[in-house]
């Protein structure tokens, strides 16, 4: 099994393809106007419509409306992340901040409200375990 995406679904597709455009330096590809996919590392960030659920199974999804997940990202420097995103981000949940088990960390939140965790691994071992 590989795991290969997450979907987030939101009512405004380009305001959001736009953000983690931004955030994470990816391009996204346009399949429709109602999806896009950001390639990062070796997964996917797809971003879909509303429009798009009634496909899967109506009602199963609904936007702006995630209070248990955090997308998180491997970074080089969450410092200079956090510098770049300053002038788009709203609702910095947490500047950055090196965590007990290594990790320096920023959580926001994007423009839909989804937590949003950018990281730097800091210590010997934070390094060690994300070691690319």
């Amino acid at each position: 099994m590989d795991f290969v995406s997450i979907r987030i679904i939101t009512g405004d597709v380009a305001r959001l393809v736009e953000f983690y455009e931004r955030a994470t330096g990816a391009v996204a590809v346009w399949a429709t106007e109602d999806f896009a996919e950001l390639r990062i590392g070796g997964a996917t960030l797809a971003i879909a419509g509303t429009r798009t659920v009634p496909l899967f199974a109506p009602g199963s999804a609904r936007p702006a409306d995630n209070h248990s997940v955090i997308t998180e990202f491997l970074v080089d420097d969450v410092d200079r992340v956090h510098r770049d995103l300053a002038a788009v981000v709203t609702d910095v949940v947490a500047g950055p901040t090196t965590m007990p088990w290594g990790n320096r960390s920023l959580l926001l939140r994007d423009p839909d409200g989804h937590l949003v965790n950018f990281f730097t691994p800091v210590t010997p071992a934070a390094k060690e375990k994300f070691a690319r």
